[in-house]
């Protein structure tokens, strides 16, 4: 590696997928950024790899999201409360680890895309000496006002923000108006408006029907929640439809969802674990899903319409999200499962609803936001490596 070769170390954990993609996003932006020239980017599962209890809290947090939907709120509620980034308990039994890779790698800007991870990186940098020297940099997933008070921490240099709304939440929680900046949200470039043509060929690459109608059925990174109680609703549908069915990082739904699909009226393509999101994206003409923060936005990126799944009230992170996409028409609310096919019915017959959707989802979308957070980060770094982007 060059001496003056920009190190970034992007900070996360594996809490849902948002948190994921966003470091996945910010790291390729990087690497567009300085145009081929040397570019160090590491992404760190912050809680993930520090310690063996941390891990657990990772996985029961993702167990809960999977099968207990209903119990979210009582867990948001409960990191509020006690606020586990900032106790000694917890940060006693990660910092070691973690002080001690950072040490070896030595970046010159810390990125944190999680609410957990970026207090006890503050705490590193301040124990070595180094906060007046490496900024923290937080970029805020969430995009809507009432996400976790984890988000908020004094050491952290600037904040990136997808809008007003989770600028001003922050403010409320007590973080300077001048320690933050409205960028968007961090989205990879391949979540993008596609032609025609080109929604038809992803059509084909999954066997199915280019020119008909494709619901993609959105189970999530995790996999499971109430979508799978939505799509045995809607496969029972007489409708003319095709559809896929993404199960996510979970072996059991999958099978499941393909024992389902075999009585489905209609072509059914199940899928498990897929890199591809925006395939799926752009293959369908509506997606039915929860609404994480990025996801929501991934899909409005590609223009696609959403159907929400409010079945379960939905955690208050996201709530926001529900009520922005309702409000301005890029989104449908599922409030019961047996209204998916009456739901996905009215789409099909009201061509100019359908198409007034599509277009409040461009309105929402967020174009350059990426590219926009990837220039206040290179703004940090010192003078010899933002010299690399001319």
């Amino acid at each position: 590696m060059q001496q003056n070769t920009p190190k970034i170390l992007i900070i996360s954990s594996d809490t849902g997928g948002g948190h994921k993609s966003a470091a996945q996003a910010i790291a390729v932006g990087l690497q567009r950024f300085w145009h081929g020239e040397s570019v160090a980017v590491r992404v760190m599962r912050a809680a993930e790899e520090s310690h063996h209890l941390t891990d657990r809290l990772v996985s029961f947090y993702n167990w809960v999201l999977r099968n207990k939907q209903g119990w979210m709120k009582y867990l948001y509620w409960a990191v509020n409360k006690i606020r586990p980034e900032t106790r000694e308990f917890f940060q006693k039994r990660c910092i070691g680890y973690l002080k001690g890779q950072f040490e070896k790698w030595c970046p010159h800007v810390v990125v944190s895309v999680h609410p957990l991870t970026q207090h006890i990186f503050g705490r590193i940098l301040r124990e070595l000496n180094l906060a007046d020297q490496i900024p923290l940099v937080t970029v805020v997933t969430d995009p809507c006002y009432g996400f976790w008070k984890g988000w908020a921490c004094d050491d952290v240099s600037l904040y990136l923000v997808a809008n007003d709304d989770a600028k001003r939440q922050l403010m409320d929680y007590g973080v300077s108006e001048g320690r933050i900046r409205i960028s968007g949200l961090p989205l990879h470039p391949k979540f993008r408006e596609v032609t025609e043509a080109v929604a038809q060929d992803a059509r084909r690459a999954y066997g199915l029907d280019p020119d008909k109608f494709t619901v993609f059925v959105n189970a999530g990174w995790i996999g499971g929640g109430n979508i799978p109680a939505i799509f045995r609703k809607l496969v029972r549908g007489e409708l003319d439809v095709q559809a896929i069915f993404l199960a996510g990082k979970n072996e059991e739904l999958r099978l499941e969802a393909e024992e389902i699909a075999r009585s489905a009226k209609f072509p059914v393509k199940v899928i498990g674990y897929s890199d591809e999101i925006e395939k799926l994206m752009h293959s369908a003409n509506v997606m039915v899903s929860k609404l994480g923060g990025l996801t929501t936005f991934e899909a409005l990126a590609c223009r696609l319409p959403i159907i929400a799944d409010i079945t379960t009230p939905p955690m208050p992170q996201e709530a926001g999200t529900v009520k922005l996409i309702s409000t301005r028409g890029a989104g449908i609310l599922l409030k019961r499962s047996a209204d998916i096919v009456p739901t996905i019915r009215s789409l099909i017959e009201d061509t100019d609803k359908y198409r007034k959707m599509k277009a409040a989802a461009a309105d929402l979308s967020m174009p350059d936001s990426t590219e926009q957070i990837i220039r206040e980060i290179a703004s940090l770094l010192p003078k010899r490596e933002t010299s690399l982007a001319a």
